[in-house]
């Protein structure tokens, strides 16, 4: 049931982000396909499916705004086509295909990241049925989530790092921008969608906090242990960027319990739920036995 609604929202997000680039209008079209290329090259799409989950746990009724759930899509992308750059991580795979780069040119792919990027608010808008007030707030989440304190700002952090020892406390502030500010936003935007009370956000924003920690986590370990077949992109580009992670700050094992904290806080933060957070429940537990 739980991977069975998950490949039926994979299908619905992808389908639905091929209508919203149709309907998107470029001066170039050599910018089009290298904007399609890293969108539509696969992936968990996980962003989109959480913020749908978030809101099927308040009212059942996610895929209604699949809108929504597309642009945190487009920032994800954006984010990946900047971070496989030279310049940041340098990596030449990316879900089993050639980084944008690789295949664009960096100009031209620092161009398509841009042009996600703001392609994403101008989706966000396109939203209906969703009174104007609150899809503001969204948008708020959102915005704060992809910049200084959130996505760039994690990145920022993380380059500074690069050869240099960091504490945990560091390493988490860094990773809680990167990547686990996308993740929050994902939830709390689905949950305020859904127009949740104050306590029931609260409870969701927590699970969030955690669910991002846990990924996180696991990802680390992933890198050293996992499979490039099944990743599709290389492993030790941490080791081979001189990056600190919960791996080489504490060790293998110890990470793994970690991630088995974050994931027993995450689910008790839906102790206030039923089984409609049964998705929410499953999809932090599958987080650490995955393989990519």
């Amino acid at each position: 049931m739980f991977k069975d609604l998950w490949q039926q929202r994979v299908k619905l997000v992808e389908a639905d982000l091929i209508k919203e680039l149709r309907r998107t209008k470029s001066l170039d079209e050599n910018l089009m396909r290298a904007m399609e290329y890293s969108l539509l090259a696969g992936g968990k799409r996980l962003r989109p499916i959480l913020l749908m989950a978030a809101a099927d746990a308040i009212n059942g009724n996610g895929e209604k705004f699949i809108t929504v759930a597309d642009a945190l899509e487009m920032i994800h992308t954006y984010s990946l086509i900047h971070d496989d750059l030279p310049a940041m991580d340098d990596d030449d795979y990316r879900r089993g295909k050639l980084t944008n780069h690789k295949v664009f040119g960096e100009a031209m792919a620092l161009l398509a990241g841009d042009a996600l990027l703001t392609l994403a608010f101008e989706v966000t808008l396109r939203q209906e049925n969703v009174p104007h007030e609150i899809l503001l707030t969204v948008l708020k989440e959102i915005s704060t989530a992809a910049g200084a304190a959130g996505m760039v700002g994690g990145q920022v952090i993380d380059l500074h790092s690069e050869g240099v020892q960091i504490d945990l406390a560091t390493l988490k502030l860094m990773h809680m921008g990167k990547t686990g500010a996308l993740f929050k936003a994902a939830i709390r935007s689905g949950a305020i969608l859904a127009q949740a009370s104050e306590e029931k956000l609260n409870c969701l924003t927590r699970y969030a906090e955690n669910f991002g920690l846990a990924f996180q986590i696991t990802d680390d370990i992933l890198d050293v242990t996992g499979d490039e077949k099944i990743l599709g992109k290389p492993t030790g580009s941490d080791e081979k960027n001189r990056k600190s992670t919960y791996v080489s700050l504490t060790s293998p094992d110890e990470a793994k319990r970690l991630a088995k904290v974050a994931v027993d806080e995450a689910l008790n933060s839906l102790e206030n739920f039923g089984s409609e957070a049964d998705f929410l429940r499953e999809l932090v537990q599958y987080l650490i036995a995955r393989e990519k």
